[in-house]
């Protein structure tokens, strides 16, 4: 393109009063170049402002002491150990740390329209020998040239940049008087077709913003699960604990029902052989009550490191549960209620939601990508010479002013790279939307095959309850007919034995009940709401989730 320069007339004050304009104009931040658009959240709530402060410090594990120990042993109940665990366990720690490097980034992004200043300054010492053209005289030159530069340029998200500067220039030599020059300049640049607007400009910045919020929702979901883990944990620790207590209790009845039968051998009533079935059923009684010592103490473990128990005694500490499994809930009702709030709160849904709407920004950026590369340019400068400093600023007033204006294009042949990622933007956003649409569907099989288990389990409670109560009339009567010789002892160590699976399928329904309730709430998405607990706007730093 050819460029036109030209020497204007007078034009008064207008240049100065445009080159505040633009200078005032460029540094605004992008941060209200777009409205407030409410960002994706499942079933079209809105988010709010960004769930990460700017401001972050970095995250820190606060210290929070166990309950005292009497005897080595700690009791605890349920709340208690979902305090600790949010308040002390180590993988939740790491994982505050994500929402402050997706904040990083969403930062670097902004940082790209943050004004920049800059300045130059050159020396330049020469001594040469030249040849006069008319006289073929050979003479010797020496010079010096000191030059400076500096303004301030900045790229606005209309796809314009503004660049200002002044600077002056001193020539000394032994052939010419000195001379200093002052210019004043305003460069602006504007982007007509590739590059023009903010909606192709801030895409960046909008991904960045997404990417923050998708780390809320990350770590979001990574807590709900936490918690369920803390949860569940504690109710099979309170099973494996009333399990020790029933195969001890089991243990002692066989132990009685042996010893019984071992005096009647002795009077004669029965034959020796009889004691076989009674000793069989103490050895058995042993060896699960051994088996169930081994599953307490690895789920005691487990629900140590979940609340992360430290110290040199947390290998001997023991856990002494004191909530119960037998607390009534609200039966489930209408389901559909249900299904439409884990819509609203579930954050794989929300993180889902993002990223689809990161793929709508993908396709408008690569849609800009197509078009051709066409730049608007204006250069307007003011020169001022004299032979010192303040001559030069001086002479700003004359009347000459110079400008220089074109078009700069360029456009690839067949741009086919800017049309694969356009394509593969295109098909990427269909993907997303489908993937949305797929997480519903799962969604809502998740909560009514969770409904169906709470249902199932609340049921069995009553049916083990009756079961158990039958089982322990059976033994009763088995012991009394054992007691007049009607039946042998082996009837009573089967009865015994029913007995015993009876009470453990009892109290497992109980615990099945409510780990069921957890398993369902963490599908409809609503646990943590449910729990009191709050994601507070400073989680990604010192802060932590509020109880």
């Amino acid at each position: 393109m050819n460029c036109l320069t030209t020497h204007l007339g007078r034009f008064g004050v207008y240049p100065a009063v445009v080159a505040v304009i633009l200078l005032l104009f460029g540094c605004v931040t992008p941060d209200y170049w777009y409205g407030d658009q409410p960002l994706y959240t499942p079933e079209g709530g809105d988010m709010g402002d960004s769930p990460v402060e700017e401001q972050v410090s970095l995250p820190t594990r606060q210290p929070t002491p166990l309950p005292t120990a009497e005897d080595g042993k700690i009791a605890i109940f349920i709340e208690d150990a979902v305090f600790l665990c949010l308040q002390q366990n180590p993988e939740l720690l790491v994982e505050r740390y994500n929402p402050m490097i997706a904040l990083s980034f969403e930062q670097i992004e902004r940082g790209r329209y943050d004004p920049e200043i800059f300045g130059e300054l050159q020396y330049l010492d020469e001594t040469a020998t030249e040849v006069s053209r008319s006289t073929r005289e050979r003479f010797s030159v020496e010079g010096r040239d000191v030059n400076a530069t500096a303004g301030v340029r900045q790229q606005l998200p209309t796809g314009t940049e503004i660049e200002a500067t002044f600077g002056g220039k001193r020539s000394i030599s032994n052939r010419t008087p000195e001379q200093q020059d002052f210019r004043v300049g305003l460069t602006l640049t504007q982007s007509l077709l590739k590059g023009f607007g903010p909606a192709t400009n801030l895409a960046d910045i909008r991904l960045a913003e997404l990417d923050s919020r998708a780390s809320y929702y990350q770590l979001r979901g990574f807590i709900e699960t936490l918690v369920s883990e803390v949860e569940i944990g504690y109710w099979q620790y309170v099973f494996a604990e009333q399990g020790i207590a029933i195969f001890e209790r089991s243990l002692e009845v066989a132990r009685k029902q042996l010893a019984e039968v071992e005096n009647r051998i002795e009077v004669g009533v029965i034959p020796k052989n009889a004691a076989a079935a009674a000793r069989t059923e103490v050895a058995r009684r042993q060896q699960a009550l051994i088996e169930a010592r081994s599953i307490h103490a690895e789920r005691r473990l487990r629900l140590m490191r979940l609340l992360n128990v430290t110290g040199s005694d947390r290998f001997s500490l023991q856990l002494i549960t004191r909530s119960s499994p037998q607390t009534a809930t609200a039966p489930l009702d209408d389901l559909s209620e249900h299904v439409q709030l884990a819509m609203k709160l579930r954050a794989d849904l929300g993180e889902a939601g993002l990223q689809q709407k990161k793929q709508e920004l993908e396709v408008v950026r690569t849609r800009n990508g197509l078009l051709p590369k066409l730049d608007f340019f204006i250069d307007i400068g003011k020169t001022g010479y004299a032979e010192s400093f303040r001559g030069a600023v001086s002479d700003l007033e004359n009347d000459s002013y110079d400008l220089l204006t074109g078009l700069r294009f360029s456009s690839y042949l067949d741009n086919r790279s800017a049309r694969g990622r356009h394509q593969a933007a295109t098909v990427s956003r269909a993907q997303a939307a489908a993937a949305v649409d797929n997480l519903k569907s799962l969604i809502a099989y998740d909560v009514l095959a969770a409904a169906n288990e709470v249902n199932r389990a609340e049921k069995k409670i009553e049916a083990s309850r009756v079961t158990r109560m039958l089982q322990e009339q059976t033994l009763e009567a088995e012991q009394e007919r054992f007691a007049v010789g009607n039946v042998t002892s082996l009837l009573v160590a089967q009865a015994q034995r029913d007995l015993l699976v009876s009470q453990l399928d009892e109290v497992e329904a109980k615990v099945d009940y409510r780990i069921a309730l957890v398993r369902f709430f963490l599908a409809e998405g609503s646990l943590l709401e449910r729990r009191g607990i709050k994601l507070d706007s400073a989680l990604a730093g010192p802060g932590t989730p509020v109880l």
